[in-house]
């Protein structure tokens, strides 16, 4: 059995929680944390996540130099909420995540301090990078992409009658109604969630605490509408001719287990990407690969340190 991993329960003393005003004057939730000697990293995290959830990971590469910079996106964490239920995650056009990340990275990348930056992003924060930096919205020196969101995993429904049911339910529900319903008290459930996430009961355990501890973070199920847009995101930026010139240095890991993202759309994007390097994991990990139990966590993180390296040297 891996041992315990520490627990990050509580706001490390070295970090800065902050805020930062988007141009339209929404309020988003900050954290930074390390002295930058090695470089600036951004963090993008998933749909549904908070900064909480990285304040291993952040105290990981702080530790090795890396200023490290991670925001919670529009509608989530602790930066508000886009409908009148504030347990569910919503947006009305994944544009307007994409013009949060462009005016963020505009100031970050401002601030620097000559050093290399690097773009850490996982799941649904995988997509939007890639995104992002296909437009040359941002263009960091190398990005490494955990689990990204480049098509949803619909299980044993077919992808073309998951979509269809989306369509559906957006008549009948609405844009803002939830997609499944989410009972947080539930042992069977939450066991189910875990199991979809991780293999660390220790590090899942974590993000329980937050939630309970500080439920105006926690976020359930998302809407309709954010469906609607994820798959039709997902399609556009697979099809997307500009792929094939998107030439920042780029590690995608993913693994074949993951039921939440798509294994094979992440394989597909990335033999189109003309500088990627995609590694697979097996059934010994879930989804959140950074959060996984030691052997593959620390395996992740070596490869992530020998391409930060080879790809983005200090300055």
């Amino acid at each position: 059995m891996q041992p315990n991993p520490p627990q990050f329960r509580s706001w490390p003393e070295q970090g800065t929680l902050d805020r930062w005003v988007a141009p339209d004057g929404w309020v988003h939730r900050i954290y930074r944390m390390g002295d930058g000697s090695r470089g600036r990293m951004l963090m993008l995290t998933g749909r549904g996540d908070m900064v909480e959830k990285y304040l291993e990971i952040m105290s990981y590469f702080a530790e090795r130099g890396w200023a490290i910079t991670a925001f919670d996106w529009r509608g989530q964490g602790g930066s508000g909420r886009l409908t009148a239920n504030p347990f569910v995650g919503h947006i009305a056009d994944l544009g307007q995540w994409i013009a949060d990340l462009q005016a963020f990275a505009a100031q970050w990348e401002d601030k620097g301090k000559g050093g290399p930056d690097v773009i850490l992003a996982h799941s649904m924060g995988g997509f939007l990078a890639l995104r992002a930096m296909s437009e040359k919205i941002v263009q960091p020196n190398a990005a490494v992409l955990t689990a990204p969101m480049l098509g949803l995993n619909s299980g044993h429904i077919p992808a073309w009658l998951a979509r269809l049911i989306v369509k559906v339910m957006l008549r009948i529900a609405g844009p803002s109604g939830a997609a499944w319903t989410q009972n947080e008290e539930s042992a069977v459930r939450l066991r189910a969630r875990q199991r979809r996430l991780t293999h660390s009961l220790s590090r899942y355990d974590d993000e329980l605490h937050w939630r309970r501890t500080t439920p105006e973070i926690s976020l359930g199920p998302p809407t309709w509408g954010w469906l609607d847009q994820a798959y039709k995101g997902t399609a556009a930026l697979e099809h997307d001719p500009a792929l094939e010139y998107m030439d920042v240095p780029t590690l995608i890991l993913g693994t074949d287990a993951d039921q939440l993202v798509s294994p094979a759309a992440i394989r597909r994007v990335a033999a189109r990407l003309p500088n990627a390097t995609l590694h697979m994991y097996g059934a010994e990990c879930a989804h959140e690969i950074l959060r996984e139990d030691d052997a593959v966590r620390l395996d992740a993180l070596a490869r992530i340190d020998a391409f930060w390296d080879a790809h983005a040297p200090v300055a």
